[in-house]
């Protein structure tokens, strides 16, 4: 007892303890709530959220895997020190002649560094008996030298399943193999009950004692079920940073309909699927390389790296570039929306001009992909993906550990109560 308890009223020395004690029971009471939807979250998507991890965690190296994977078609041998791209519309011409006329070019990827192909993508739908089916296809060209390297199909519209390995996981990643319709509405849905699964989590674990050190910590030297119970709760303290960012963007990435109207309540944002082209009588589409050129104008510096097609008579062109330096701007990647007849500019993504709600959006991909922070931010983004199946099993053991407890604890009563009987 301190000395200044002495002046209290009798009894307020007891009164603090029981504060305390009350305090940390109606604590306790609370979380045994919050562990209640971590609990069956955890069980009713834990598996889900193993396969978006595993996926996701491979897509962070997507095109250095498919390089590997397919080194013919996607690397080219760089002829020499000084060696430049041919012309943009020469590598346009050798990959439309590949193809069928009514082929529709729908997105073009610049190569990533000097030893990568320029790959375009097709659209092309099928007559005859197979009519109503489209096929997507990839052809690949030398920069260097403006030649076909070969071409190979992605996709069918009569399969959910692509036909190649990357182009299998992505779909697995963001629609679970169900089409865009219903499945990035359904896989958004399940994001977002995945965030609230991982800060339930976060609040289960939060030491009520404010022992910080030993909820950070594993005890390798301890039983199996502490060892587990271990590995659950740092795995998941450790990967929640990374978790909730690349969980919520994923989100926005599936359902930008959905997420952006609630942005919108905080901020003002534009998305680049709502701008139109605007179609004039007897004036022809401007080219997918003049496109190129219109954004390069307006952003000199960096690289162009995605290019969006049109295949509807008001779809607009898309050039992303990366590199763009700028200041006031962390993120180096702009992307320029044109119309296809006039060539006017519509948007642009821009973090430098943009609105905090912009900025929010054009954060999405580069946390998503870990590409915000280079090679470290990509390594993150992959050992959190590695993490999530970790969740999931120790999750399960833990649970099934629990029951069995449970279960041992109530035949021990009611065969105590039974012996107790007169």
């Amino acid at each position: 007892m301190k000395l200044s308890d002495h002046n209290l009223p009798p009894g307020e020395v007891v009164k603090k303890p029981d504060a305390r004690r009350n305090r940390l029971l109606t604590l306790k009471i609370r979380r045994k709530r919050w562990l209640d939807v971590h609990l069956w979250l955890g069980l009713a998507l834990g598996l889900f959220l193993s396969i978006f991890g595993i996926t996701g965690s491979i897509l962070v190296f997507h095109a250095e895997i498919n390089e590997l994977l397919n080194p013919k078609l996607l690397t080219v041998v760089v002829p020499d020190a000084n060696s430049v791209y041919k012309p943009l519309a020469e590598i346009f011409q050798a990959s439309h002649i590949t193809m069928p006329g009514h082929a529709a070019n729908t997105f073009a990827k610049y190569p990533r560094n000097n030893e990568a192909a320029f790959k375009l993508a097709y659209s092309v739908p099928l007559s005859g008996s197979q009519q109503g089916i489209t096929e997507s296809w990839e052809v690949y060209v030398n920069p260097y030298t403006a030649k076909a390297i070969g071409k190979r199909l992605m996709s069918s519209s009569d399969s959910p399943f692509p036909k190649t390995f990357i182009g299998f996981i992505f779909e697995l990643h963001y629609a679970l193999f169900l089409g865009e319709d219903p499945g990035y509405l359904i896989v958004g849905i399940m994001g977002a009950l995945l965030i609230i699964s991982t800060l339930t989590g976060l609040i289960v674990w939060w030491p009520l004692t404010g022992k910080l050190r030993q909820a950070v910590t594993i005890k390798f030297k301890a039983s199996t079920e502490r060892l587990n119970f271990d590995l659950h709760k740092t795995a998941g303290f450790y990967s929640t940073l990374v978790l909730i960012p690349v969980l919520f963007s994923g989100v926005y990435m599936d359902t930008p309909q959905h997420v952006v109207p609630v942005l919108e309540l905080f901020s003002p944002v534009t998305y680049r699927y709502w701008f139109k082209s605007n179609p004039t009588h007897g004036k022809p589409s401007i080219t997918m390389g003049q496109a190129v050129r219109i954004a390069e104008k307006r952003y000199p510096t960096g690289r162009a790296d995605w290019i969006y097609g049109v295949t509807e008579p008001t779809g607009t062109y898309t050039v992303c570039k990366d590199g763009v330096e700028e200041t006031g701007s962390l993120i180096h990647r702009r992307c320029v929306v044109i119309d296809r007849y006039s060539g006017a500019i519509l948007d642009v993504d821009d973090p430098a001009i943009g609105t905090a709600g912009e900025v929010f959006t054009d954060w999405q991909w580069p946390l998503h992909s870990g590409q915000a922070f280079g090679w470290t931010g990509r390594i993150l983004v992959f050992l959190s993906g590695l993490a999530c199946p970790v969740l999931f099993v120790t999750g399960i053991i833990r649970w099934l550990q629990k029951r069995k407890a449970n279960r041992l604890h109530k035949f021990q009563q009611t065969t105590k109560r039974i012996l107790l009987r007169p």
